[in-house]
């Protein structure tokens, strides 16, 4: 179960990051967000990525137990914009905006529990309802 988790961890970030960068690339620049679409699937992705990363350093780790992990930190960096610190930071390093953002959002924190849950039912679907089956 530890290599299918960390494979499915891996899936996820991958398929996360890569689709969004290709709705990037369709939509616009691909670093900025210039539209709805590309701000708040940019937002979930970003979470069910994090949630991939989890399930890669904690392949036992159930789908309740990873989810909130993800979305804590997700909210603890939404939450960190409001201090200026990663927006200046973004003024320097391309992948400081990608990671950290620049500026807070409320509706941030609604789209990264999107992002989490739909990472967790594919974590759940594809793994978990397997072994408790």
């Amino acid at each position: 179960m530890r290599s299918s988790s960390r494979l499915l961890g891996a899936a996820l970030i991958v398929g996360s990051l890569g689709l969004a960068f290709a709705i990037r690339l369709v939509t616009g620049p691909l670093v900025e967000a210039t539209g709805p679409l590309d701000q708040i699937s940019g937002t979930a992705l970003y979470a069910s990525a994090f949630y991939g990363g989890v399930l890669v350093l904690w392949p036992r780790g159930r789908p309740l137990p990873v989810a909130l992990i993800s979305t804590g930190y997700c909210w603890a960096v939404e939450f960190f914009q409001l201090t200026g610190v990663p927006t200046a930071l973004s003024a320097h390093s391309v992948v400081a905006r990608l990671v950290l953002g620049r500026v807070f959002d409320s509706a941030d924190l609604l789209w990264y529990v999107v992002g989490v849950l739909l990472a967790g039912v594919v974590h759940y679907l594809t793994l978990c309802r397997r072994t408790t089956a």
